[in-house]
């Protein structure tokens, strides 16, 4: 793949891909430990509005979707910051209104050419060079943002009652991690596509926080990963001419579901040792040492 790199497109696929891939590793930590993938999922497809409404309106594709994608993640995090395991009726409405309004208005944007494929199940390959700097201008005040309130971040996703309790602002995170979420939806939809990308927030961190004993470790050993796997796919797609954004999501898959196995096979294996160990012998009765 090194000689492939002397083309443009392809620097700025693997460049778009490993921007991508750190704003999962940091977002997606904190979707996996806070359990609101679904409401991550929500956003992600709502978002779709926002691409019709770009299209509509002929703004820019990067700023009519963070608009749309900004606004749907507040009306969520207003409707179930409360409640969020009652957010599933909210989180599914608002998706379908969202995908549908985005379609109605493609339908209404007259002499349209815009490639839906491109936005369901992403084209890194054509991501262009300013999207990159507008990538790495969010994966830069995401990150910032984490480290500035790590600290409450934490207290929040361990147990949100205990830190109210204790002056933390959980509301104001939330509204905040759900803003964070949603711009950075908006990156990762350009490389996966809207219907892929609770993938690359999910998966990644699932499997670092298997080998983490705290969150920023969680959040940087999944970065890694999920660079890696995104460069893997990136090799395959790139080696028998596939979809970039699909090999993406199924070499991620593929990690995802070893993973299990391998669990599944120490499980058993540590059962059949405990199965096999020799029972200890009886001690003596000290009684019978007397007599």
């Amino acid at each position: 793949m090194w000689e492939a790199l002397q083309f443009e497109f392809l620097r700025n696929a693997l460049m778009a891909g490993l921007l991508a891939s750190i704003a999962c590793g940091v977002i997606g930590t904190l979707v996996v430990v806070n359990r609101i993938v679904f409401l991550a999922g929500g956003i992600a497809h709502a978002a779709y509005g926002g691409i019709g409404l770009a299209c509509f309106l002929g703004l820019p594709y990067m700023f009519g979707t963070f608009g749309f994608a900004l606004v749907v993640a507040m009306i969520m995090a207003a409707m179930t910051v409360r409640d969020r395991h009652r957010s599933d009726t909210v989180i599914g409405v608002l998706w379908a209104v969202g995908m549908a309004l985005g379609v109605v208005l493609l339908d209404l944007t007259p002499g349209y050419n815009v490639d839906l494929m491109s936005y369901l199940f992403g084209s890194i390959l054509t991501v262009p060079a300013t999207d990159l700097w507008a990538m790495a201008a969010v994966v830069t005040v995401v990150t910032a943002l984490v480290f500035r309130f790590y600290s409450a971040f934490v207290a929040m996703s361990y147990d949100a009652e205990f830190a109210r309790l204790r002056g933390v602002p959980v509301g104001g995170l939330y509204f905040l991690l759900l803003g964070m979420i949603s711009i950075s939806v908006v990156i990762v939809i350009q490389v996966v596509g809207l219907i892929l990308v609770i993938a690359m927030l999910t998966i990644p961190p699932y499997i670092a926080e298997k080998f983490s004993d705290s969150l920023w470790g969680m959040m940087l050993l999944s970065s890694l990963i999920s660079c890696i796997l995104t460069l893997f796919g990136l090799w395959i797609s790139y080696r028998w001419n596939l979809t970039s954004g699909a090999t993406i999501i199924l070499v991620n898959g593929a990690a995802f579901f070893l993973l299990i196995l391998g669990e599944r096979l120490r499980a058993r294996h540590r059962r059949m040792k405990l199965a096999c160990r020799p029972n200890p012998p009886l001690e003596d009765d000290p009684r019978e040492a007397v007599r």
